[in-house]
């Protein structure tokens, strides 16, 4: 069952790989958190990537008869390093493979093995790799198998995360990195925000007929509890504006909202990428709630 205080109040089946090795299986924790419970078909083994607390994953474990062997951690902040608490204070974190950023091991709660661009990570009988995305927070990693990607706070369905430590050109570059990943390629963020990004996406590039049919498509996917996590690399680059840093609407949309930015068509995606993201921190956009989204 759902928590009672989450957004999502509809489970998600789970979904597999395009090869059929890997299964996912969403966990609803907190309020909006979303923890990925993904289980070698193959084996059985199963890695968590990430999660505020341990109760959820371990109920669908016990459901499933999967063997939870390791934690695979994004970053450090609480809510996702969380769950590596709870286990331990349970006395289940003991013989798991704990993974996690090797630029931040100190803050990695048990941490096995410290792991950095390229390394290589694996579920049951399924290799992985690892792919440095830093820019919300230092040393930020994602996790990549095959079509699924696990991708932490780094982006996220229409948008991406907040820059705690930055700097922008970190961020932009780790966006373009994993929306450089196959168009089929599903993005498993870690949190229910598409709603608001989306909201945001639109005041600036509502000629983005995309993104209107995205939009329309959230919006029922919600009402009726449902969650709207993973997206695709591809729909990323169609409707995201922290990728669309080349679209002309986007730049003349950020561009007059920040005139103190000096941004002109000769300013490089960095630049816009760094005021698009300035734009949405200063939440203008909320005020009009839904208020000329494409809705009809």
């Amino acid at each position: 069952m759902p928590p009672i205080d989450h957004v999502v109040t509809t489970l998600p089946a789970p979904l597999r790989s395009a090869d059929g090795r890997l299964e996912v299986h969403t966990v609803l924790s907190w309020k909006d958190n979303l923890v990925w419970l993904v289980v070698c078909t193959e084996t059985g083994a199963a890695a968590v990537v990430d999660g505020p607390e341990a109760s959820g994953t371990l109920a669908v474990l016990g459901e499933t008869g999967a063997e939870l062997r390791a934690v695979l951690n994004t970053h450090t902040h609480p809510d996702h390093v969380g769950i590596n608490r709870d286990l331990m204070k349970r006395e289940r974190l003991e013989g798991l493979e704990v993974v996690g950023p090797a630029r931040k091991a100190s803050d990695v709660p048990g941490l096995t093995r410290g792991v950095d661009e390229g390394d290589g990570v694996r579920i049951g009988n399924v290799e992985g790799r690892v792919m440095l995305t830093e820019g919300h927070i230092d040393g930020h990693v994602s996790y990549v198998f095959g079509d699924l990607a696990f991708v932490g706070d780094t982006i996220f369905a229409g948008g991406c995360g907040y820059l705690f430590d930055g700097p922008p050109e970190k961020m932009h570059a780790s966006l373009q990195r994993l929306t450089a990943l196959d168009p089929a390629t599903r993005l498993f963020c870690a949190h229910e925000y598409t709603q608001d990004n989306l909201r945001f996406a639109w005041s600036v590039e509502p000629d983005n007929a995309a993104l209107a049919e995205r939009i329309r498509d959230a919006w029922a996917l919600r009402n009726e509890g449902g969650c709207t996590v993973p997206s695709t690399v591809g729909l990323e680059r169609a409707t995201n504006p922290f990728v669309r840093t080349g679209s002309a609407t986007v730049r003349a949309a950020v561009a007059g909202a920040l005139p103190e930015r000096g941004l002109g068509l000769e300013s490089d995606d960095a630049a816009v990428f760094a005021a698009t993201r300035a734009l949405k921190d200063r939440k203008d956009y909320k005020a009009r709630g839904d208020e000329g989204l494409p809705l009809a």
